[in-house]
């Protein structure tokens, strides 16, 4: 069933109350992106200050994905049970004690405490924002609306990657002293408050989802905030009539409750396709450009400024690309977005892995190596990195969350969007913890490849295993995963 869409001055006032919401609620997203790629700009002072191997490197940077992994899990059934606002609430806050204390940090043991703090309000605020983003949106609108999350990620690993880059270049390096006797290094951490004041206010002035409103019994609150975001009156009225009727077939059906059923492990086979949108959006390597770009380059030739510099340029064209996505996903629609992006992203990867065979390695007097490239791969290998980031940004990176956020059915919408992004970060921990080990042992060319296979791979899965979501309502979510055309 499908609502006819809200007409006239009620209906765009209406799609501007949804759109403000979906901002206030992807202020989530901008910490995300900001807390997962502060610490870019970051690793390389804090190899040095706490004297780090590679691996212990890899695990102090990776450990708040872990924590990512435990919020994701458990804000679906937390904000089943006392609301998504209050899980937002308790996500800010977080945020907040993370970014203070990894600033104070006197230890590696200890500020792989507090970035798996942080990281738990990370894996909160990647479930609650495009749960709630796709339950107070008008179905027409739905995609663009939830891809708002990808793009306040995006600008917040801009602003991680600029801020590392203004407070180093201030200082005369990440290192160096800036202000109070404090390093550089630790300012990047502490700016961070700000943005989770700013998360944690907003929250405190919005309206709780609808569903969860139905769910408990608050029909009368239900229909004020749907009235608000949809518009006439009797498209309300219907709405909360699909949303009980959808509630009412759920509670018959203990077992749609529930993500146990007859696919592999004992999960719904609906569970497994968002496992595996989720861990193929990670297994690509994306977070390898925004975690160690900067160690990256620097690796290939650039002094630190000029990686930094170069980072920073690779997380402006991945905002920039995210405007793609949010004009596209509600016209062309999610599988085919998806399908262009694993086939552009497979060539560019690729093309990185071999322009990586043609670097060149020298050894100092201290044992270190260093890979340079000579012209023209370095040119081919940045065009290349940047051109992965375009695809990624204006098809994966938006559209698995969107994807995420719809294809459940009702009941089980918060619980699977959780397990699907536990998972994500989890890929993503696997992925940030063997970088660097692997680049130390075997350069960048066969990681990059591994990841150019796992593209390719990606193709096929949405291929037979997608199914198309766009301008469905969310209460004609079924668990057919078959594949359409």
């Amino acid at each position: 069933m499908t609502a006819s869409a809200p007409s006239g001055a009620g209906a765009r006032s209406a799609h501007r109350k949804a759109i403000g919401l979906s901002f206030a609620a992807a202020v989530g997203g901008f910490l995300f992106g900001f807390d997962s790629s502060v610490i870019n700009g970051a690793v390389s002072a804090i190899e040095g200050e706490f004297e780090l191997e590679a691996t212990v490197t890899g695990l102090v940077v990776a450990v708040a994905l872990l924590g990512c992994a435990l919020g994701a899990w458990g804000a679906g059934r937390l904000a089943d049970r006392i609301g998504r606002v209050k899980v937002m609430l308790l996500g800010a806050g977080l945020f907040l004690f993370s970014a203070v204390m990894s600033a104070l940090a006197w230890t590696a043991l200890d500020l792989s405490l507090w970035r798996f703090l942080g990281g738990i309000g990370i894996g909160i605020a990647s479930v609650i924002a495009p749960a709630y983003i796709a339950e107070i949106s008008p179905a027409s609108i739905r995609g663009s609306l939830a891809s708002l999350q990808q793009l306040a990620i995006t600008v917040g690993i801009f602003g991680a990657l600029l801020s590392d880059q203004i407070l180093a270049s201030s200082a005369g390096g990440a290192s160096e002293e800036l202000w109070l006797g404090w390093e550089a290094w630790r300012w990047m951490f502490f700016v961070e408050a700000v943005p989770a004041v700013v998360y944690g206010l907003l929250a405190l002035r919005m309206p709780e989802s609808p569903r969860y409103l139905v769910a408990k019994g608050d029909v009368g609150e239900a229909r004020s905030v749907l009235a608000s975001v949809l518009g006439p009156q009797e498209d309300v009225d219907d709405r909360i009539e699909e949303i009980k009727r959808s509630i009412a077939v759920d509670e018959k059906n203990a077992d749609l409750g529930s993500l146990k059923g007859k696919g592999f492990l004992g999960l719904k086979s609906i569970v497994w396709v968002g496992i595996l949108l989720a861990i193929f959006q990670q297994f690509v390597g994306i977070n390898i450009i925004f975690y160690y770009s900067t160690t990256l380059w620097q690796a290939v030739g650039f002094d630190e400024s000029q990686a930094f510099l170069v980072s920073t340029i690779t997380a402006i064209t991945n905002i920039a690309v995210t405007f793609i996505a949010i004009a596209l996903i509600d016209k062309v629609g999610r599988r085919p977005m998806l399908l262009i992006g694993s086939a552009g992203m497979a060539v560019s990867l690729l093309t990185m892995a071999a322009v990586f065979t043609q670097g060149t390695t020298t050894v100092d007097a201290a044992g270190e190596s260093t890979l340079s490239l000579g012209d023209p791969w370095g040119t081919i290998a940045l065009i290349a990195a940047n051109a992965f980031v375009v695809f990624f940004g204006a098809t994966w990176g938006p559209l698995m969350w969107v994807m995420l956020g719809e294809m459940f059915p009702n009941r089980i919408r918060a619980a699977a969007l959780g397990v699907g992004a536990a998972a994500n970060w989890l890929a993503n921990f696997t992925i940030t913890l063997t970088f660097p080990p692997m680049l130390s042992a075997f350069g960048p060319a066969v990681p990059y490849g591994m990841y150019g296979l796992f593209a390719v791979i990606s193709f096929f899965f949405i291929w037979f295993k997608v199914s198309e979501t766009k301008g469905k309502e969310l209460e004609d979510m079924t668990e057919d995963v078959r594949h359409r055309v």
